[in-house]
Order: structure tokens, then C-alpha cells, then sequence
């Protein structure tokens, strides 16, 4: 049933701006700051409408349309969208779907219509080192490529991996960078206690917990000065004595909100939405670019390493799934020791014979 020429049109949801085509048709997109622009299918408030601009408001991409008729069976197109479709990929949390289909996105883009079948060992050789100088995103996206080859395989629409005998582009890095103790003394001196800006940074670093997690705790997380709360992404729950720094700067908001952050609107963050507000926090206090609201999880662990806790300790503190994630911070605590160890030896002459 349509809307009466008297009946007034629902405004649209917040970000939404929207106008006429040269053919006089509506055009909507989802604008604003810090996310990418999106346009939204449809009319505002109708049910595909709402799906993309959910989609938009937490950094995903829109929903990728699965019809026949958009992919031809045996291309690469075709099997991105049996891989969205499958039950690895909806069982994902939802920032490494953001992240997957991003990426998986992108090949598709680029290699769509080529066919499965015909794809080499050359040819992904050559896709990757074109993107040799960020040899991060070029890992991302081999390993994509991987996951579908073997997807590929399992389809029967080819009977090898081309590439299994490819390695990744060696990269230096580590990851998100660690922040030194000199910049959280900066962070510190400039955001005061009692701000909102003080409280994320001391629980995250005291937590280890990730961004997507801080924008949903609250008090009612905090029991017998112990957090608990399960990861949003690897559904692992952790319990996490809440050290003196945290619980000061907790004590020191308002205890208006079931979540520890608001915005200026009174509402929970989004994930991507705190990401870029803590960019902006940081800038005031004149933060060395680089150092993310991730690197305070790379500092709470580098403490706790250095404060001698065994990887298992830190595993268990900061809910990771896997030694090896945890041991990128605990080696070097470990050369620091060994080396100073080396030095008391040096210095008092003693020996181990």
C-alpha cells in the first residue's frame, strides 16, 4: 500500500543523505566522517535499505548480491559467492567477516570472470608481488587466495593448490606496535581522570581486551574487582583482575550508561566508531602516529612479559587462542632477562663453571 500524497515521508536514518538523479530517481548514501561512503539500495526504512546501512555503520561492506544471473559458474566470482555462503564463513565473528569479504571482495573485483580452472602458480606470483611494498596487505591477501583454492578443491572445479609451494612476503613487522611507556605517560599527563578518553586508555591496557570488546563492557562486567566478559571474536571467556590504575579511572566516570563509553549522543560505540575517536584522543595528546587502541593490547602483554609471567599466564589474561600470538612479546622480554642476567654474571665475575 502506498503513502497518501498528505502522508509525510519518515525522515531518513542519521549519515543519510540523499538525492534526485539527471533521470529523477533517489539516490541515498551513508556519509560520514572517518567511514567510507556507501550507497544504500532502495528507500529508506525498507528492509534491504536498513540491511546495508547496518552494514555501513559498523565499516562492512554492503551485502553482496548472490543471484545466478551476477556469476557464472566455474569463475572466481562464482566462487566468492559459495564461499559467503558457506558455513565457515557465517560462523566467522563479524570483524574478520568486515575483513574476509573486504579483501575477497577486492579479487573478486579484479579477476571475477576468470575461470577457476584455468588460474596458476605464475599468475598468483605476479598478483603478489605487485603488492610486495605492503607486505602485510599482500599476505592478507594470499592467504585469502588460499582459503579459496581450497575451497575450489572441494568443489571439484580444479584438483590442486597452485598455491601451496608460495611463501609470504617477508615482512619486519609485528603487527600493531606495543606503545612505550613514555607515550602512555604523555596520554596520562594530557587526559585527565574522571574523562572518558583516561578510561579507555587504562582498561585497555590493563585488560589487554580489544576494541570490539571495550565498546560493550559496563560495571555490571566488574565483580569482586574481577572483569569478566566473553571476546566478541574468539567467543573465549576471560576473567581479568582489574589492576588499581583501571579501577581508579573507572571510579572516576559518571555511572550513567550500561557501557563504559558513550558517545556524545549517550549511546555504546560502535567497534570502528571508538577506533576513530580514540584516533582523535590520542592526537590531542600528541601521540606519535602509529600507535593504535590495539597497541595498548601489544603493551599490557609486553608488561605483563616483563613483569616475568609465563606464556600461559598471558594467554589465559588477555583470552588469546594460541602461544605463538603471545610469544611475539614474551621473546623479547626473555632476550631483556637473559641479557641482564648475562650482565650480573659479568659484573660480579661469577660463572657457571
Amino acid at each position: 500500500m502506498g503513502r497518501s500524497p498528505e502522508q509525510p515521508m519518515r525522515r531518513p536514518p542519521p549519515y543519510v543523505h540523499g538525492y534526485l538523479d539527471r533521470h529523477g530517481r533517489p539516490r541515498f548514501y551513508f556519509r560520514r566522517a572517518g567511514f567510507k561512503k556507501v550507497a544504500l539500495p532502495g528507500l529508506p526504512w525498507s528492509p534491504e535499505f536498513m540491511r546495508a546501512y547496518e552494514a555501513a555503520k559498523t565499516g562492512q561492506a554492503p551485502p553482496i548480491e548472490v543471484g545466478a544471473s551476477r556469476s557464472q559458474h566455474g569463475t572466481i566470482a562464482a566462487l566468492t559467492v559459495t564461499y559467503f555462503n558457506s558455513h565457515e564463513f557465517k560462523t566467522l565473528a563479524d570483524s574478520t567477516k568486515a575483513t574476509y569479504r573486504n579483501i575477497i571482495q577486492r579479487i573478486r573485483n579484479e579477476h571475477g570472470d576468470k575461470r577457476v580452472a584455468l588460474l596458476q602458480r605464475e599468475h598468483i606470483v605476479a598478483m603478489l608481488s605487485k603488492r610486495a611494498d605492503t607486505p602485510a596487505a599482500a599476505n592478507n591477501w594470499l592467504r585469502m587466495v588460499r582459503m579459496l583454492m581450497r575451497l575450489a578443491i572441494v568443489e571439484k572445479l580444479r584438483t590442486d593448490d597452485p598455491t601451496l609451494t608460495i611463501k609470504s612476503v617477508r615482512t619486519n613487522s609485528d603487527g600493531h606496535e606495543p606503545w612505550p611507556d613514555d607515550e602512555i605517560a604523555r596520554y596520562r599527563a594530557f587526559h585527565k581522570l574522571g574523562s572518558r578518553a583516561r578510561l579507555a586508555m587504562e582498561v585497555l591496557y590493563a585488560t589487554t581486551m580489544r576494541r570490539s570488546d571495550l565498546v560493550r563492557v559496563g560495571r555490571q562486567n566488574v565483580r569482586d574487582g574481577i572483569m569478566s566478559f566473553k571476546q566478541k571474536k574468539t567467543k573465549v571467556w576471560v576473567e581479568i583482575p582489574l589492576l588499581p590504575e583501571a579501577k581508579e579511572a573507572i571510579d572516576a566516570v559518571p555511572h550513567d550508561h550500561l557501557t563504559f563509553l558513550v558517545t556524545v549522543f549517550g549511546k555504546p560505540f560502535t567497534a570502528a566508531g571508538f577506533g576513530n575517536r580514540f584516533h582523535d584522543w590520542c592526537k590531542e595528546a600528541g601521540i606519535k602516529t602509529g600507535l593504535s587502541a590495539h597497541g595498548l593490547r601489544g603493551a599490557g602483554a609486553t608488561r605483563l612479559a616483563n613483569e616475568g609471567c609465563t606464556d600461559h599466564q598471558i594467554m589465559a589474561w588477555g583470552g588469546w587462542t594460541t602461544l605463538k600470538e603471545v610469544q611475539r612479546y614474551t621473546r623479547k622480554a626473555n632476550r631483556r632477562r637473559l641479557a641482564q642476567d648475562a650482565a650480573q654474571k659479568l659484573t660480579t665475575g661469577t660463572s657457571s663453571g
